[in-house]
């Protein structure tokens, strides 16, 4: 696996990400929730790395998810989503540059704890 691709992409990103993940899920609107993932599936899936592309298709997962018509999210479903996210953010931290490998492991983590929050309802607000 390679860096993230560069531009705008990767360092921003990444801190962006993990300032909206450190608030807690319940304090990140649907909408903003929907760009971040919107942003990150289109640079992991320009990418042509065959291990970002598959954090990309969990995204577009993720996404239906969260975009599902209803009253109610399906918690365990999206916790279970942003775990497998966090597993592979992880998995792509192992294979970073040493700029990248911090953050990636850090928002791995955060991904991981937020969808085992999500998995057992102990959502913080």
């Amino acid at each position: 696996m390679a860096n993230l691709p560069p531009a705008e992409s990767g360092d921003r990103k990444i801190t962006h990400t993990i300032q909206a993940l450190q608030h807690g899920l319940t304090g990140l609107p649907v909408s903003i929730a929907l760009t971040h993932i919107d942003q990150w599936y289109q640079l992991l899936i320009d990418s042509g790395i065959p291990g970002f592309q598959d954090i990309a298709r969990e995204l577009g997962n993720l996404q239906s998810l969260i975009s599902a018509k209803g009253e109610v999210f399906d918690g365990k479903s999206i916790g279970r989503s942003l775990s497998m996210l966090g597993a592979q953010t992880i998995q792509a931290a192992d294979n970073a540059g040493d700029t990248l490998q911090a953050d990636l492991s850090t928002l791995g983590d955060l991904l991981i704890k937020a969808g085992g929050d999500l998995e057992t309802h102990q959502v913080a607000p």
